[in-house]
Order: structure tokens, then C-alpha cells, then sequence
């Protein structure tokens, strides 16, 4: 679909085709659109004389000067239609015009637009000196078809990339839409998620107070005076007592740093256990004890620095 002529720009060629019928000196100069079988006025000179009014329209026929136009695909000038047989009896010598000079207009993609044409009802020489500047005009009006073209052609880009970019945004807001109602569901879903080992956590807790810490005591009391027992029962009671009462996260990520044999250590230093009562309990040697407190303190940051272990481990609960 070819696009439509601007007002502005009729007005324009209007100014063309008054300018050339004054320096041709004919009554008539012409733009003539094309849309086959017919052909019609599309702009007329406001001249004198001119039998030709906007929107008149021919059908297309061998009798017609511009079809003669269209057909030799270029210049077709008649000097005297009178004394040629070929136009002697053309469908414009019905206004007596028997002098004509046409150009073919085409779009940029080699379609006919029409006509641009003088007549005359007389020869005339100033109009046929005037040939060149004809051909110059239809230069020119086919260069604003060739503009009309490509101001079309972006037009339907840029509608095209609106469209793409309209599009684009509605992925977006369903895809924001979609990925809330997922965080929303997955809110849900962790909410249930930290409910369930609350709750687990209760039950692990009950069933360590109910159904393990009484035997702990039955167990104490059947250990007696037994150090090392009393010590190793001392410490399983501690690390109950450290869940139920949730041990803080630093702690037991400091703990898991540590050896089991490190852990140990770790734990009775914490009860205020010197190095010989740790040696002691544990069946340890004392060298050995000592290495695991160098160990520890290395893993903490605390060697050469004077900072008390149980101190730090203490800090930590």
C-alpha cells in the first residue's frame, strides 16, 4: 500500500504547476494520478483557460496522451495532435487540446504514480523549450513520493519496534507477576518449612528431657566415686543440657573446627577442668592434653596473644 500525499505537499506541487504553466504559457499543466483502468486530475493549474479540474477522470485508452506516456515508459511530446495522425483523435481534443508535453512519475519501487503533463490548444515553443525543466519537475516529484516512501517505511518500523517493545513489557510484567507469586509460594513454603523443625525441635527437646535426662541420673548414681565415668557423664549431660537449651551458633561452628580429641578438651576447659584433672579423666598424658590446648588455641587465633582459652570458649555460649 502506497502512502498518502501530505496536504502540505499538494499545495507545494500546486505552486509547480502554476509556475509552469506562467513560464510555459499554457492554460493547462497537470499532475495526474494513476490508479489502473482510470486516471485522473490529481493537481491542476489555477490558469486561465484551464478545462481541467481536480478529480476529472479518464480511462485509461490508446486515445489518451498520457497513456501514450506510460506506455512509451518516458517523454511524449505532441507539437500539433491536428496533423498527427496517431492523436488526431485523442480524447483531449475534445477541449481542443492539440499540444502536449508528458512525463511519467513513479514511485521508488517502479510503480507508476501518473503523469506530469502541459497542454495547449496551439503550438506552443516557449513550452517546448521548456521541456527540460518539465522533466526537471517530475524530478522533483518523484523525489517526494521517494521521501513519502521512506518516511512510510520508517513509520512502519518504528510501529513495528513499538509493538515488539509493547510486547516485551508484558513478558516482563507476567514474568514479574509470575516469579512474585513464586517467592510468595516459596515464603509459604519456608514459613512451613522453619514451623515443622520448630516443632521437631520441641519434640527432640521433650523426649531429651522426658525419656534421657532421668536416666542420666539413675546412671550418675550407679557410677559413684568412678572419676573417669563421672567425668565422661558429666560431659554427655553437658552436651544435652547444650541442646536443649540451644547452643549458639558461634560456638558450634567453633567446634566443628575442632578434632573429637580437641572437642573433648575443649569442653572440659570450658568446666573449668585443669590440664592434670583433663589428663586424668580422659586417660590422657599430660604432654598430650597440653598439645590439644596448643591446637585449639592455634585454630582460635589465640597463640602468643596472652587472651585466657576458657575464657574465649565461655564467650561463645
Amino acid at each position: 500500500m502506497k502512502p498518502q500525499i501530505p496536504q502540505k505537499t499538494v499545495e507545494k506541487w500546486q505552486r509547480i504547476v502554476d509556475l509552469i504553466a506562467r513560464v510555459a504559457e499554457v492554460p493547462a499543466s497537470l499532475v495526474m494520478r494513476t490508479d489502473a483502468p482510470h486516471h485522473s486530475v490529481f493537481v491542476t493549474s489555477q490558469s486561465e483557460n484551464n478545462p481541467y479540474q481536480v478529480g476529472c477522470r479518464f480511462t485509461l485508452n490508446e486515445k489518451l496522451y498520457c497513456y501514450g506516456v506510460l506506455q512509451n515508459d518516458g517523454e511524449l511530446f505532441v507539437e500539433d495532435a491536428t496533423c498527427d495522425p496517431d492523436w488526431a483523435d485523442n480524447d483531449d481534443m475534445e477541449h481542443g487540446m492539440s499540444f502536449y508535453i508528458g512525463y511519467p512519475l513513479k514511485w521508488p519501487d517502479g510503480a507508476v504514480f501518473g503523469t506530469i503533463c502541459v497542454l495547449d490548444s496551439r503550438r506552443n515553443r516557449r513550452a517546448t523549450l521548456f521541456r527540460e525543466g518539465l522533466k526537471e519537475f517530475a524530478g522533483v516529484i518523484e523525489s517526494d513520493l521517494e521521501l513519502f516512501t521512506e518516511i512510510s517505511r520508517r513509520t512502519a518500523l518504528e510501529a513495528e519496534l513499538q509493538t515488539t517493545l509493547d510486547e516485551l513489557e508484558q513478558r516482563v510484567t507476567r514474568r514479574t507477576a509470575d516469579l512474585e507469586e513464586a517467592n510468595t509460594a516459596l515464603r509459604v513454603l519456608l514459613g512451613s518449612l522453619e514451623k515443622a523443625r520448630e516443632e521437631y525441635d520441641l519434640k527432640l527437646l521433650r523426649q531429651i528431657k522426658g525419656l534421657v535426662l532421668p536416666h542420666m541420673s539413675r546412671l550418675r548414681i550407679r557410677l559413684g566415686d568412678d572419676p573417669v565415668g563421672t567425668a565422661s557423664l558429666d560431659m554427655i549431660e553437658e552436651q544435652l543440657n547444650a541442646i536443649t537449651t540451644s547452643v549458639s551458633g558461634q560456638l558450634m561452628t567453633t567446634m566443628e573446627k575442632l578434632t573429637p580429641a580437641e572437642r573433648e578438651v575443649a569442653q572440659m576447659i570450658m568446666r573449668g577442668h585443669s590440664t592434670k584433672d583433663i589428663a586424668r579423666t580422659l586417660s590422657r598424658g599430660h604432654s598430650t592434653v597440653e598439645f590439644h590446648r596448643n591446637n585449639i588455641r592455634a585454630k582460635l587465633g589465640l597463640r602468643n596473644s596472652g587472651r585466657n582459652l576458657r575464657s574465649l570458649l565461655l564467650s561463645m555460649r
